[in-house]
Parts: C-alpha cells; structure tokens; sequence
C-alpha cells in the first residue's frame, strides 16, 4: 500500500510541476487559483493550453509503460520494448503521410487516425508474415518486426524525399517522429482517458497467462496455455496500446523499456500489480520529461524523444551490463 500511495503522490507532485513549467513559469498558488476561479487571460491559458497537455503527457507515458510491460512479458525479455515489432515504422508513416500528402480532412484529426493506423497496420503485417511462415512465437514475430520495420522506414524516406518541395518542411516530420505531445482540447484528452482506461483493463486479463508464461513455453503448455495463440493475443494487445501512446505522443524513445524495469523494482515481478504500476511510473516519467522539453531552452521547445532517449540511454547500459554480467 505504501508504494501504491507513494507512487501516486510522484504522479501528482509531476503533474503540479509540470504545470507550473515552462516559458512562463506559474507558481503552484497561481495553478490553484486558475483551476478554481480565476477567469484572468493567464489563469484561462494555463486551464485551455497548459493543463491538458500536462494531462496527455502522463496519459502518453502510462500507455507507454503499460505496452512495455505486456511486451517484456510476452517475449520474457527484460530489455524488450513497445516498438520491437514494426509499431514505430508504421506510426512513422502513417504521420509523414499526414503531414505530407493533402486529404480532406484537417490535420489535427487525420495525424492521429493515420499515426494509429499504421502501428496497427504493421503490428497485424508482423503476425501475418509470421503466420504464413509458420512461426507465430517470440523468435518469429521478432524476426519478421525486423524486417517490417526496416521496409516500413525505408518507405518513409521514399515519401519524404519524393513529397517534399519548397512548400512543405520536412522539419515538421521529423519534429514528430523524435516525439512531441501535441496540446489536446478536453474533448480530446477525455476520449485519450477512455482509452488509456480500457486499454489497462484489457491488460489486466492477460495477467495471470502473462505469469505462466514466464515460466517457459513447456511449462506454460503444461498448465493448459495455448502459447502461440496467448503470444499473438498478447502481441495484439500490446500493440494497440502502444498505437494510441504513439498517435498522441508521437515517437518517445526509452520510456517503455526502463518504466517496467522500475516498476518491477518497486512491486516484483507478477503482471496483475506490475502492469498498473508500470503505467504509474511511465506517467510520471513522460510528465517531467514534457516539462523540461518545455522549459529547458525557451521559447524554443526540445522534442520530447531526446529528452529520453538522453536520460534513457544511460539506463538501458546499465541493464545491458547488469544483464551480460548475471
């Protein structure tokens, strides 16, 4: 109970921080009076603009945590992460299509739809090649998330290079794919709620095969578990929560490797409470990384994924050698 109560006052205590950061730093009084009251310019600023991406950003990193969970327990890897099967290659270009290519429809809505539909696409890509080669376990789908991945990104450099003219800057592709939480409106940042809700909620049933599946393929088998069925079940999962963290959030390098790992320090290592605090702490960790991409270099703003990847790359070394070591 201790570490439940303590990580949820490091979600609040980031979120309140995070608010007050940025170009203009607010003082947590000035946070309070604009949520109750204050109908002032700044107070309406810090309640439309300020608060909601806040929000998404701790939204956007529990997704985060929460795909690096399930993913590290399908494939009973420790160094596993969310983008291992393709996922990042087809949000990537889904969004370069968005951003490049001129539909119909505007492009605060088509950014995400094409974002999310193409992690998805390329995760379903992965189990199908997987599927028609007869592989459809761990080492399959890693195998065939290679080489999607790598098609998908030469795709990618195809259309930026083939899009691209004086008219359209290809700094706001690569903007989105070093990661950015994008500022929703409540509307928005109610429905990403919902998902992010549902999205525990379908992990959470996979928890307990999660945990037998730990024990190996041939033990898993003799409990009853149909393992190539749970891996892509799980697989399928995984990827939708990892589709809707990166069509908000756009590419973040890191946190859905090291959020499980702290997690897994702080409750051990079965899914059922690993799973929420996984999520707990990937929100806490995208929130304080939002806000120093916000208010590290004003009033320019640093993307998101290197603020990560800076802070994660260090960590990732030291679970590499940890790992080699034992």
């Amino acid at each position: 109970m201790r570490t439940w109560l303590s990580l949820g006052l490091c979600l609040v205590l980031a979120i309140v921080m995070a608010a007050c950061a940025g170009h203009d730093w607010a003082m947590p009084a000035e946070l309070w009076r604009a949520v109750t009251d204050d109908a002032s310019m700044r107070g309406r600023l810090l309640i439309d603009w300020r608060l909601p991406r806040v929000l998404a950003a701790a939204l956007v990193g529990a997704l985060l945590g929460l795909g690096g969970a399930v993913f590290q327990g399908v494939f009973r890897n420790p160094l596993a992460e969310p983008y291992l099967l393709g996922s990042a290659g087809g949000a990537a270009l889904g969004a370069t299509v968005a951003l490049l290519v001129p539909l119909a429809l505007p492009q605060s809505l088509l950014l995400p739809m094409l974002a999310f539909a193409g992690a998805w696409g390329a995760t379903m890509l992965v189990i199908g090649i997987s599927r028609v080669a007869g592989a459809v376990d761990a080492a399959g789908l890693l195998l065939a998330g290679v080489a999607v991945a790598a098609i998908l990104g030469a795709l990618r450099s195809f259309l930026m290079l083939a899009l691209s003219d004086e008219t359209v800057s290809l700094q706001i592709v690569l903007s989105w794919v070093l990661g950015g939480i994008q500022t929703p409106t409540w509307a928005g940042l109610a429905m990403l709620a919902a998902i992010a809700a549902a999205c525990l909620g379908i992990v959470l049933l996979l928890a307990r095969q999660l945990d037998v599946l730990g024990l190996g393929e041939t033990m898993a088998a003799s409990f009853g578990l149909d393992v190539r069925r749970f891996v892509a079940l799980a697989v399928l999962a995984g990827s939708v929560v990892v589709a809707a963290a990166v069509a908000f959030g756009g590419l973040v390098a890191f946190v859905g490797l090291a959020a499980p790992h702290i997690a897994r320090w702080l409750v051990g290592p079965m899914h059922r409470p690993l799973l929420p605090a996984s999520a707990l702490v990937g929100a806490i960790v995208v929130t304080l990384a939002d806000a120093v991409a916000r208010s590290a270099l004003p009033p320019a703003e640093i993307p998101l994924g290197l603020v990560t990847a800076v802070a994660g790359g260090p960590f990732f070394i030291l679970l590499l050698a940890r790992r080699l070591r034992t």
